[in-house]
């Protein structure tokens, strides 16, 4: 006997009823289980930025932008911030406040002094971070909400050590007149003396406390004497495996030192006639020596852009507008395994062509580089032809896919005050927020025994 269109049509009904039942059961039991209370199987920062999509970061964009206060109560981080003295942080920049006065008006943008320009900008995370923190207490200046100040350090995520070290290295490293020691130098042993003697540092040894030396050569003495706390750097490349890992320590961006291209008006595969670009010192150490066997390699190509650069002399103008004509900018190893020439690449929507066995990428828990950007390794880049052959053989479609995520991401590389959700500044809140949560998990799991321990020695 056969089946009647009719009980086709009410079985077919049936099954699509029971299939979207099933499926919204399996979304709220997904949802439960990452936020089942405080005891969340997930860490509240994976949470966020495994659930939040991009329409809530734009809805937060936008509160911001109408001037609406953060909740502190929803802010990942709770940071407790040393009053240091200004010689420590703002006072580098020539900033003198009056009498007592650690820090500047912050909710004045006049009051705020401005840091150097040029090759300088690059490393001046510590100034973007500190002028964060200090805002997130200021009533009228809207910004996004992933960190907190706090008075109470026990009330603290993370200890804010507030030292512009990389500010500190670049201006005040040489020694002046008849003095023995450098300024930096000096800085630098008076902040380990500062930090060994307060209770925060003895309590876990200074595990919880976030510094920043992004320069390479930043906090080289107070390197070796601090290296158990949170550091904010470029790379690796010059710290030893005990003092510096991904285990412990955040990758930040450096600060692109090229303009920001709108990504409305983007140039596209066709507007972009130079094939491959590159604009730097070639002449390097280290790892940096492949630089100089792609130059001769590449150099008398007709569509290849390879030659020296320096910022100076209107170089960071002509790197602005070589890159924008480019469909693939080069970051290669230099004296260490990252360069500022990766970040002016993105903001540039040129695709990053990543020769850099060693590197270490800002968030790249969280962001899939593959996605926007080409990696070769070094021994392969230095055969001959290999790398014009890989860059020739992706096509159009391939590119603009890359382009269109470069435009996508590339907000996630700015700094600016105040900050913004989704921008440098938030997205370096949040690794660091990740990276606490991997610290509080430690030490709950060291801290399983001790009350019984405790009890065990009361009696």
């Amino acid at each position: 006997m056969t089946s009647t269109p009719e009980k086709r049509v009410f079985s077919s009904r049936l099954l699509s009823c029971l299939i979207a039942i099933s499926m919204f059961f399996f979304i709220l039991s997904c949802s439960l289980l990452f936020r089942i209370g405080d005891n969340s199987f997930v860490p509240r920062s994976i949470y966020n930025l495994i659930v939040v999509d991009h329409g809530s970061l734009e809805a937060e964009v936008e509160s911001v932008k109408r001037g609406v206060s953060c909740d502190p109560n929803q802010a990942l981080l709770k940071a407790f911030m040393y009053d240091l003295p200004p010689e420590f942080h703002f006072g580098l920049l020539g900033w003198r406040g009056n009498t007592n006065q650690i820090w500047p008006n912050v909710g004045n943008l006049s009051d705020i002094p401005k840091y150097p320009g040029g090759l300088n900008l690059q490393h001046s995370i510590e100034y973007w971070l500190t002028l964060d923190l200090l805002s997130s207490v200021s009533p009228n200046v809207p910004r996004s909400c992933s960190v907190v100040l706090v008075r109470n350090s026990s009330q603290a995520d993370i200890v804010f050590v507030p030292f512009f070290s990389s500010l500190s290295y670049n201006r005040f490293s040489k020694i002046e007149g008849t003095e023995e020691k450098s300024t930096n130098d000096i800085l630098q042993e008076r902040l380990v003396e500062y930090l060994n003697g307060r209770e925060e540092w003895k309590r876990f040894g200074g595990k919880d406390h976030l510094i920043m030396a992004h320069h390479p050569n930043s906090m080289l003495l107070a390197r070796w004497k601090l290296g158990s706390a949170m550091l904010v750097l470029a790379d690796f490349g010059r710290y030893s495996d005990e003092i510096a890992n991904v285990n412990k320590d955040v990758i930040a961006p450096y600060k692109h030192v090229v303009r920001t291209i709108d990504a409305r008006i983007s140039p596209t595969f066709e507007e972009r006639p130079t094939l491959v670009y590159f604009q730097g010192a070639i002449y390097r150490k280290d790892g940096g020596v492949i630089r100089q066997e792609l130059y001769y390699l590449m150099k008398d190509e007709k569509d290849v852009h390879f030659t020296f650069g320096s910022a100076g002399g209107g170089g960071i103008r002509k790197a602005s507008t070589g890159m924008a004509a480019s469909k693939f900018c080069l970051n290669i190893a230099g004296d260490t395994p990252s360069s500022n020439r990766l970040f002016d690449a993105i903001v540039s929507h040129c695709v990053p062509v990543i020769i850099s066995d060693e590197i270490e990428l800002p968030y790249e828990d969280v962001l899939d580089y593959s996605k926007f950007s080409i990696f070769v390794r070094a021994s392969d880049a230095c055969k001959n032809g290999y790398l014009l052959n890989l860059l020739r053989g992706i096509k159009k479609e391939k590119w603009t896919e890359m382009w269109e995520r470069l435009k996508q991401i590339a907000p996630h590389f700015e700094y600016q005050y105040p900050s913004r959700p989704g921008d440098a500044v938030d997205m370096i809140w949040k690794a660091v927020s990740r990276k606490v949560s991997t610290l509080q998990y430690k030490a709950h799991r060291k801290n399983r025994y001790s009350m019984s321990q405790q009890f065990l020695n009361a009696h």
